[in-house]
């Protein structure tokens, strides 16, 4: 969907946070509720990270692979850290996990100030989009097509065509792409928030027809489920 983009090398931070350059550092925690789980100490962790200036985004999931996920956006990856601590005590097994952070394309070098500032800093979730997947993917490096030695302005090409298909989709989904290459075992982590389930379904069937996804993606494990409010998430569980 994106290819990672060149950032400054940061120096240290005087207040003993570890942060990137540019752009928020994001985790997405798949949980399961084990016999210890305290639903109390579950809105307790969520308000006190929300508290701390984490965007905190609860999902209801469907099927057997989690039963909630736990989306965190911050600048400061030490505070993720401690999230994760507080739902792990509140007596949630994480079964699964990604870590990555928001970035800007290469190929989007050019495009406006206004347009760049919503992929490092978003502001979620949507409202009104509770419909919610997440999937990591990387682009492939097998014989014939390996991604990572075509021509730049053949990936630029390829990439522009991949935009145009997903701007058709503009207000029913929106879409966070972040970069985990040497911090996961995919490249990228994408989040799509849609009005309805069968937007989810559309967007992502519309879009591996473009050569860009149908050469040279490789995907993981989908997730889905429904953005839920803490309290709500914490009941059903």
């Amino acid at each position: 969907m994106s290819d990672h983009a060149q950032t400054s090398v940061p120096g240290p931070a005087e207040d003993g946070s570890m942060s990137p350059s540019v752009g928020l550092c994001v985790i997405h925690l798949f949980v399961k509720p084990t016999p210890m789980f305290d639903a109390e100490d579950l809105i307790a962790a969520v308000t006190q990270a929300q508290v701390e200036g984490l965007q905190v985004i609860c999902v209801s999931m469907l099927g057997h692979k989690a039963d909630a996920a736990i989306m965190a956006l911050t600048k400061d990856w030490r505070l993720l850290r401690k999230l994760q601590t507080a739902i792990q005590n509140a007596g949630l097994d994480v079964v699964d996990s990604y870590v990555s952070m928001t970035e800007v394309s290469e190929y989007a070098a050019g495009m406006p100030e206004a347009m760049l500032a919503p992929r490092l800093y978003p502001q979620l979730p949507p409202e009104g989009k509770l419909a919610w997947c997440f999937y990591p993917m990387s682009k492939s490096r097998v014989q014939d097509a390996n991604w990572f030695t075509l021509p730049f302005e053949r990936r630029k090409e390829l990439m522009h065509e991949h935009g145009t298909s997903g701007r058709k989709f503009a207000g029913r989904i929106v879409q966070l792409i972040t970069g985990s290459a040497g911090v996961d075992d995919f490249e990228w982590g994408v989040t799509l928030f849609a009005n309805r389930p069968d937007d989810l379904k559309e967007v992502v069937y519309t879009m591996r027809f473009d050569e860009a996804s149908a050469v040279y993606a490789e995907f993981g494990t989908f997730y889905v489920g429904t953005v839920t409010e803490v309290g709500e998430l914490a009941s059903l569980l």
